[in-house]
Parts: structure tokens; sequence; C-alpha cells
């Protein structure tokens, strides 16, 4: 069955804990990092870092607030990415059928890649400017095949983190929802049913990250992709 991550905003310290275990297990080098006014770094993501807890201070109601943003590729149900690069070659961008992870292969070097960048509502692909190859989370596919959870998942201490069967993640996703509603009464559940990573935020989205929750657009689906869009979502609303 199809795999889900459900990620509690109320619960996330900012560690960092995922994002280093992210770049472990995949082997990724550092960057070289300048302090430019955060507590956030690097300052974006690219295409050695595929996971970035963002921070936003806020102030509301005269309370100064941080919001902590573990972000990463959404694995949208019907990805506009692949929608784009397989305009130009259909091996760039593929689709695991056992976990529906979006997987960019190293064909995306074919491929247009800002023109894949900016298919993404949430601006996550990332281009290599010497290889031309395109970088995200690829949903660390080699250990959920091997029945372990994503890195980023197992080095969560506290909770934050969750993967597993898109059944139980929303399931937990909205018993979550109605227990945090009951202090946040605007808490939300970003995009539930057009992505695999879904996130639980206490307050408005935007407050996080202007790109936090976005509808995919169907600017770059070819029609298999969007007839199966529109039967998707009349299927739920059935």
């Amino acid at each position: 069955m199809a795999k889900k991550f459900f990620i509690d905003l109320t619960r996330c310290t900012a560690c960092r804990g995922c994002q280093i275990a992210c770049k472990q297990w995949h082997k990724l080098p550092a960057e070289e990092t300048i302090n430019w006014g955060s507590h956030q770094n690097p300052r974006d993501l690219s295409f050695i870092t595929y996971k970035l807890v963002r921070f936003t201070e806020i102030v509301k109601d005269g309370k100064v607030d941080w919001l902590f943003f573990p972000e990463q590729c959404r694995h949208c149900m019907e990805p506009p990415c692949k929608g784009q690069a397989d305009l130009d070659d259909e091996r760039a961008v593929l689709k695991d059928e056992l976990t529906g992870a979006v997987i960019f292969t190293e064909y995306t070097k074919l491929v247009d890649g800002e023109g894949v960048r900016s298919a993404c509502p949430y601006d996550i692909p990332r281009v290599d400017p010497e290889s031309k190859i395109i970088s995200k989370c690829d949903m660390c596919l080699d250990r959920v095949h091997n029945g372990m959870k994503p890195s980023c998942v197992l080095s969560c201490p506290t909770g934050t983190m969750n993967f597993g069967e898109e059944d139980e993640m929303m399931a937990l996703a909205e018993e979550r929802l109605a227990t945090v509603k009951k202090q946040y009464p605007e808490a939300v559940l970003g995009d539930a049913f057009d992505v695999r990573v879904v996130y639980l935020f206490q307050q408005d989205p935007t407050a996080y990250f202007e790109k936090a929750v976005a509808d995919a657009s169907p600017q770059y689906m070819n029609r298999k992709q969007m007839f199966a869009r529109i039967m998707g979502r009349n299927t739920r609303k059935a």
C-alpha cells in the first residue's frame, strides 16, 4: 500500500535531527554557510540539501513566536514536475508503484530543469549547475523497500516526523488535528489529499513559509495526469 508522511509541526523543536540524518544517509556534502540573521541554515534547499528546517519569527497578539517547518518534497499524488519532465523524457521522473514516491533519475539532465522547478507549487526541485541533474527528497526509498523508516523519521526525538501506510497516517493526522484545534482553532492539515507529506499547521500555513501549501498546478500536467486528478477528487467527494 502507498506510504505517507505525517509531520506534526506542533511538536517540532527545530533540533534539525531530520536535516542532519538526511545528509548522512544520502552522503550529501556539507554546505558553506554564513550568519544571515536567522538560526536557519543553510538559507534554502539546494542540489545537496533535500531537507531543511525553516525558521520564522512572528509577533502575534504582542507575543513572539517561532515557527519551525521541516521542509521536503511533498511527493504529490499527481506530480506537476513529472508532467513537465515527461514533455522531454518520460524516464526522468518516475513514481514508485509500491510507495507512491516521486523519484528523479539521472535522465533529469535531459529535461528543462528550470521548467521542472517552476512546475512545482512548493519550489522543491534543484538543478546541479554542472551535471544538470535535478535532485530532491527520494523518501529514502532504499530504506523503505527494506522495511525501514526514512532517516528523517527515525532521527526525530519528539514525534514530529511520522511515516507509514497512507490510511494509518491520515487517521493519525485527523486525530491530532482534532486535539490541536482545542488550543489552536486555526490549525489545518496542508493539502492532505493531494500529497504524501501532510503537515499539521497550528496556524496559517503561509506564516511558516510562503509556499508551505499550494494547489498542484495543472499547467504542466499531461492529459492522463489531469484526468486522474479530476477522477480522484470526484471519488473523494462521492
